[in-house]
């Protein structure tokens, strides 16, 4: 038999199946060209495959297999929050005058 801590909250449902929905399952909802899609960064030319149902125009041939190519200008391994690598933007010395005001020179 097991042993149960006496404060451990009670199982739901009680160990009894649980009711079936009444509703049937939906049908036709789901796309119907999810397929493996190569994604390609421009930016910092790094591919990834992913299941996807993207329409494309081109495609690409890796390791004997085409897939459709998808380009995209930013990822993950081009972003600057996740690369790290934070730009700032200076807007008519908006940022100089930032930096001096609160002495961040």
């Amino acid at each position: 038999m097991r042993r149960v801590h006496p404060a451990a909250p009670a199982p739901c449902w009680g160990g009894i199946p649980r009711p079936r929905s009444q509703t049937p399952v939906k049908t036709a909802i789901h796309p119907k060209n999810y397929r493996p899609v190569c994604f390609f960064d421009t930016s910092a030319d790094y591919r990834f495959i992913i299941n996807s149902c993207v329409e494309t125009r081109e495609t690409i041939e890796i390791d004997g297999t085409t897939y459709p190519l998808f380009q995209l200008d930013i990822s993950h391994k081009s972003h600057p929050f996740f690369t790290g690598k934070q730009k700032i933007m200076d807007t008519a010395g908006r940022v100089d005058r930032f930096r001096r005001k609160y002495g961040m020179e």
